[in-house]
């Protein structure tokens, strides 16, 4: 059960971060045998840890953040005699997903896009070490007998929001074919099974175009419906992730099984991107018809894009039809859009 947990998808997370405070500086007089009035030695007290955000490609999830939502940086140690400053607290760095934005909870500002994968920000910087009674000393004051206190560390309260960063977005209905495409393009597992909604969670895959080490990152978008964007069903929570992605992979279920008419389910889905906004109608669209297994399945996808007015291209994940060409048709059309 437990690793099933560590698993699950989290794309909004509330955290608490709290640097460390500076250590004290220390009040010290020098002693040492036949030295007689020995002045001033004590040192400076450390500073204390920040708290820094950093993003990892290897990290697909806010989950762990939302278990352990309190993240402390270790404090500074007071300085000693002997001019000993204190050691500096130990900065803390929480990972993130990278397409983390962080936001001031209070007062909502962005307060950065963490977009990039190894990009940091220091979300609250540690407080400052009091100074040590020596560096009070001078012609007037040979003997002080005060120190400063180290400040406070800042504590802040942020609101984490995840965006999937993608070359290739995957659309469509419940049950379109999504899943089960990018288990056959990628390594990527997401469950598969013949009812709706059954990707609950964004999935992530690399698809190898055969082109020495180059990849595209896939996207899998769970399925949305009708109303979408307004609230309905799970696909409003999950249309932010497509803000980021340079071109859309919309399948069409074209199989004389699918519930609703290729055009009409092509349709729904155009409506729901022009609802939510962000140009995301606009951005660059392979369509695809799926499930094409049979005559009478090729006879539908003909009439789907004779309809439409593009030359479609048909796959089906099941047998490999169509996955070569694809293949070729979403890095030719990610290339031309790669400046976007």
């Amino acid at each position: 059960m437990a690793q099933k947990l560590e698993n699950m998808f989290r794309d909004e997370a509330v955290m608490v971060v709290s640097a460390g405070k500076g250590g004290a500086g220390c009040t010290s007089f020098h002693r040492e045998k036949y030295v007689n009035m020995g002045g001033p030695d004590g040192g400076d007290g450390g500073n204390g840890g920040d708290v820094v955000l950093l993003a990892d490609r290897q990290e697909n999830s806010l989950f762990r953040i939302t278990r352990n939502h309190h993240a402390r940086a270790e404090d500074g140690q007071p300085g000693g005699g002997n001019h000993r400053s204190g050691r500096c607290g130990a900065s803390l760095v929480v990972i993130v997903p990278v397409g983390t934005q962080v936001f001031d909870f209070e007062r909502g500002n962005l307060l950065a896009d963490l977009a990039e994968d190894g990009a940091r920000l220091v979300v609250a910087a540690g407080g400052k070490g009091g100074r040590g009674n020596a560096r009070f000393a001078s012609a007037t004051q040979q003997a002080p007998q005060h120190h400063e206190k180290g400040t406070p560390g800042e504590v802040r309260k942020l609101r984490l929001e995840l965006k999937l960063v993608a070359d290739i977005g995957l659309l469509g209905l419940p049950n379109a074919g999504k899943s089960t495409l990018l288990r056959c393009l990628t390594a990527a597992r997401p469950r598969v099974a013949d009812y709706p909604f059954t990707t609950l969670d964004p999935s992530l895959g690399i698809l190898d175009v055969g082109e020495g080490d180059r990849n595209l990152v896939l996207a899998d978008i769970p399925g949305l419906i009708e109303g979408a964007s307004t609230g309905k069903g799970l696909g409003d929570q999950f249309l932010r992730h497509i803000e980021r992605t340079r071109v859309l992979l919309h399948l069409v279920d074209c199989a004389t099984t699918a519930d609703t008419e290729p055009l009409e389910a092509y349709e729904v889905i155009r409506q729901e991107l022009e609802a939510y906004g962000l140009g995301l109608a606009e951005r660059p669209t392979l369509v695809v018809a799926t499930k094409i297994e049979d005559q009478e399945g090729e006879q539908r996808a003909a009439e789907f894009f004779q309809q439409l007015g593009v030359e479609g291209l048909c796959i089906s994940a099941p047998t490999g039809r169509g996955l070569g060409a694809l293949r070729q048709q979403l890095l030719a059309l990610v290339d031309e859009n790669s400046q976007n």
